[in-house]
């Protein structure tokens, strides 16, 4: 995409920002306005970039979170400097643990102020600085001619290597400073990393010489997906995904849609003559969640990433090939024969079978909960936060499709993450409906983002499974003999706070009304509230 101009064109940094936003793709931005933003939103009503306004900044973090991870595009969020910078910084954060894409936009004061700590409204002692902790990338646009570098440098971060947060902040006078654009924009390039055919060569003739390869696939080999499934099919290796990549492989007998902390899967690996792993940190909140040590040491590994750095951190292999997932697996299958290889099939049919006879029973049956609303809304996209169904599917998912299934409950693990980035990831999908599958303690964190979700008419189902506080955490103590402190937070009544944001709201009296209720709820414009709760609800738990 260009615009083109039959000469250069000058108007304020703030009206240039979004059209070099616009330029790059972005139609939706996310944020609240302030005095120390509204220069930057001078051009914006005039453009085709749609504003969405959260009730609090860490929203806005969140709803570019959820856009990015279902459109796939960097999701961009608007801020002021100060407290709005510091709100968003948990999402941010979150972002960098799980990879995703965002673009946050901040100001800060004027430039004859940075360092010198005056009192100004908003002030920080060194914004940048604290940014920098979570951030791929940050600039403070000082000279207003530096925009387009600026900005272009910026999505060439986001497109390139490891995705993650980058950040530009904008002095409040050089917002509505004069700046020239080109009479021509062109968008910013991006570059990934690929390996040489020899390295491919090399994997491709340990894969052919393998008897029971596995195939591990973390959020950085969704958009890898056919490769790999080719990939996986020469060789004959089951695939195991992690909670980023859940849903990668759907419907594929090859498929073991279960976490890597399980026995089963662990067995399988360590069972295995070969493993790849793409696209995975091999983390320990996906590797080994109980924080038990039994994760297997994988002697022959091929570890393929696009963060070098992750490669150099390990685990190590065999090898360590530095590429993009989608490159790296078609260039090994191309020195591969065409004909599929046998056993993969029973092996990831037996792995799928044990996995789910480990699980307890009450996992079973909130892990029907989520079968059950992909049984109903087959092209619904369940965003999760750290709740007690959402760490059960963690466990074991089998979505239907990759982008279908994602939480904060792995990685950083932010409570409240879901309703805000529900709203994103059903502004991405406007067509689908998504279902925010949340605690009543998450929703608590977040609660008035129901307000965001009514504002736009989003068409998110907000469904809350109320155990009454944080009940993962009051076992934990428990179960480590510590007597439950701080785990019984009050909490509303659900429904007649949804009522109040002019929400539907209903109660289920059996988890089997559950298909009706999400039904009924989509067909409706807007956002609507589901509560099961785990005594008021017959068959909630086992």
């Amino acid at each position: 995409m260009t615009n083109e101009t039959t000469k250069a064109r000058t108007m304020t940094v703030g009206e240039a920002l979004v059209e070099l936003l616009a330029e790059n793709g972005v139609e939706v931005v996310f944020g609240i306005p302030g005095v120390h933003t509204v220069e930057l939103y001078r051009g914006l009503a005039a453009s085709p970039i749609r504003h969405v306004t959260p009730r609090h900044e860490q929203g806005a973090g969140f709803m570019a979170d959820g856009y990015a991870r279902v459109s796939g595009k960097p999701g961009v969020a608007l801020v002021i400097t100060g407290p709005g910078l510091t709100n968003t910084l948990t999402a941010m954060a979150q972002a960098r643990q799980d990879s995703i894409p965002i673009l946050v936009i901040s100001g800060v004061n004027r430039r004859d102020s940075l360092g010198h700590g005056r009192g100004l409204l908003h002030e920080l002692p060194d914004q940048q600085a604290l940014v920098k902790t979570v951030a791929l990338y940050t600039h403070t646009l000082l000279n207003p001619d530096d925009l387009g570098a600026v900005v272009d440098r910026a999505f060439a971060v986001l497109g390139s290597g490891r995705p993650g947060p980058v950040h530009i902040e904008i002095p409040t006078d050089v917002m509505s400073a004069p700046v020239t654009l080109p009479p021509t924009l062109r968008t910013a390039q991006a570059t990934r990393p690929r390996a040489d055919a020899e390295t491919l060569q090399k994997a491709a003739i340990l894969a052919s010489e393998a008897r029971r390869p596995v195939i591990l696939c973390g959020g950085g080999a969704i958009t890898a997906e056919a490769e790999i499934g080719i990939l996986a099919d020469r060789i004959g290796a089951p695939v195991v995904t992690t909670v980023n990549a859940r849903g990668m492989m759907a419907g594929s007998p090859l498929r073991v849609p279960a976490s890597p902390s399980l026995k089963a899967v662990r067995n399988l690996l360590r069972d295995a003559d070969l493993v790849f792993a793409f696209g995975t940190e091999m983390g320990q909140t996906d590797y080994d969640m109980y924080a038990d040590g039994g994760f297997p040491l994988l002697d022959r590994l091929i570890r393929i990433d696009i963060d070098a750095m992750q490669l150099a951190r390990g685990p190590h292999g065999l090898m360590s090939i530095l590429s993009g997932a989608r490159m790296a697996a078609a260039g090994i299958t191309s020195f591969l024969p065409e004909t599929a290889a046998e056993g993969g099939v029973q092996r990831a049919q037996a792995t799928r079978k044990a996995a789910m006879k480990e699980l307890t029973a009450k996992m079973r049956a909130e892990i029907a909960v989520v079968d059950a609303i992909y049984a109903t809304l087959p092209a619904a996209t369940i965003v999760g936060d750290s709740t007690q169904a959402v760490y059960a599917g963690n466990l074991y998912c089998d979505a239907p499709r990759a982008r279908s299934w994602f939480n904060s409950a792995t990685g950083f693990g932010a409570l409240g993450y879901a309703p805000p980035a529900a709203v994103g990831a059903a502004v991405a999908a406007a067509e689908e409906p998504v279902i925010c599958l949340v605690g009543d303690g998450g929703i608590q964190f977040s609660l008035a983002e129901i307000g965001s979700a009514a504002d736009i008419g989003a068409q998110v189902i907000f469904l809350v499974w109320n155990n009454n506080g944080y009940q993962e955490i009051e076992t934990y103590m428990r179960d480590n003999g510590i007597t439950p402190e701080g785990v019984k937070p009050g909490a509303p009544d659900f429904l007649k706070t949804a009522e109040a944001y002019g929400l539907p709201a209903r109660r289920l009296a059996h988890v089997d009304e559950l298909p009706a209720a999400l039904r009924e709820a989509s067909t409706r414009k807007g956002p609507s509230l589901i509560e099961i709760h785990e005594t008021r609800t017959a068959g909630a738990t086992a």
